[in-house]
C-alpha cells in the first residue's frame, strides 16, 4: 500500500521514504513502544547482544567486519565502548564495592601517604572508565606499531574501542566474579586486582592475529610488543606529570597538601 511521507509528502512504497530516509507511518501500539524500550536501553535490535556475542567469540574479525564495512548489525563500537564502560563501573563500585576494599588494602599495604593510597584506590576502581578516556591515545600507539599495515588513525580508534569492549567484557564475566566471591578475604582479593591487566598481551596478540588473519604470528608479537613498549612508555610520562602536578598542588595549598602527601 502507498503512503505518502508525513516528512517530505514523498509517496513511499516500501519501509522507507526513498528520499528522506522517514520510515513508513505505523500506528503506535504496544509493539511500538516495546521496541522503543528495547531500543534505548540496550539497542538490542541494531546489534547491542550481536556484537557482544561476537566479540567475546572473536573480537579482531569482529572489528575487521565493521571497519570493513559489514555495519548494518554491529552497534556502534564508540558507543559500546562507552555502555560496557559504565556496567564495568556499576558493578565494581556498587556490587562488589572495589573502591571501599582496595583502600583497606592499600592501607595495610602502608602505601606511602594519603595522596597515594587514593590515587591507587581510584585506579584501580575506575579502570574501564579511564580506560575509555584513554581510547584515542591508545590508537595513536597501535597506529604507530602497526603503521605500515595500512590503517589510519581513526579505523586505529574504532580498533581499540573494539579492544576496550572485549577487555571490560573479560572483566565483567571472569574477573569480577571471582572478585566478588573472594570479596570477603582481602589477602587473596589483591591478586584478582592484576588479573585483567595481565591478560592485555595475550588479548592484544588475539585480537590483531583475527584482524590481521593474513599476516604472520610473530610479526604480530613483534607489533603488540612495541604497542606495549609505548603504552609502558606513555604511563612513565603521566607518572612524571603526576609528580610535577603535585609538587605545584603542593606549592600552592602548602602546609595541608604536604600532609596529604607525606608518607606515613
Amino acid at each position: 500500500m502507498e503512503l505518502n511521507c508525513q516528512n517530505c509528502n514523498e509517496i513511499i512504497t516500501a519501509h522507507f521514504c526513498c528520499n528522506c530516509g522517514q520510515k513508513k507511518y505505523k500506528r503506535i501500539d504496544r509493539k511500538y513502544i516495546l521496541d522503543e524500550i528495547q531500543y534505548t536501553f540496550l539497542h538490542t535490535n541494531k546489534g547491542f547482544l550481536y556484537s557482544v556475542k561476537n566479540i567475546i567469540k572473536n573480537p579482531g574479525k569482529t572489528a575487521r567486519e565493521f571497519i570493513d564495512g559489514n555495519r548494518v548489525n554491529h552497534y556502534k563500537p564508540i558507543l559500546l565502548a562507552f555502555v560496557l564502560s559504565g556496567i564495568s563501573a556499576f558493578i565494581s563500585f556498587k556490587i562488589i564495592g572495589l573502591e571501599k576494599i582496595m583502600s583497606s588494602i592499600y592501607a595495610k599495604e602502608n602505601i606511602n601517604s594519603e595522596f597515594m593510597n587514593d590515587y591507587m584506590t581510584i585506579t584501580s576502581s575506575y579502570n574501564s572508565i579511564i580506560m575509555l578516556l584513554l581510547i584515542p591515545i591508545f590508537a595513536l600507539f597501535t597506529k604507530l606499531a602497526f603503521r605500515k599495515w595500512g590503517h589510519n588513525y581513526y579505523e586505529h580508534v574504532v580498533m581499540n574501542s573494539y579492544i576496550l569492549c572485549y577487555y571490560t567484557l573479560f572483566n565483567i564475566f571472569i574477573v569480577y566474579p571471582l572478585m566478588f566471591i573472594m570479596k570477603n578475604n582481602v589477602e587473596y582479593f589483591s591478586y584478582f586486582t592484576s588479573l585483567s591487566m595481565l591478560a592485555v598481551p595475550f588479548m592484544l596478540v588475539w585480537f590483531f592475529k583475527e584482524f590481521y588473519s593474513d599476516k604472520p604470528l610473530k610479526s604480530i608479537i613483534g607489533r603488540v610488543g612495541v604497542t606495549i613498549g609505548l603504552m609502558i612508555l606513555g604511563f612513565i610520562i603521566f607518572m612524571m606529570m603526576i609528580f610535577i602536578g603535585t609538587v605545584i598542588f603542593a606549592a600552592i595549598k602548602g602546609p595541608e597538601a604536604l600532609e596529604y602527601m607525606k608518607p606515613k
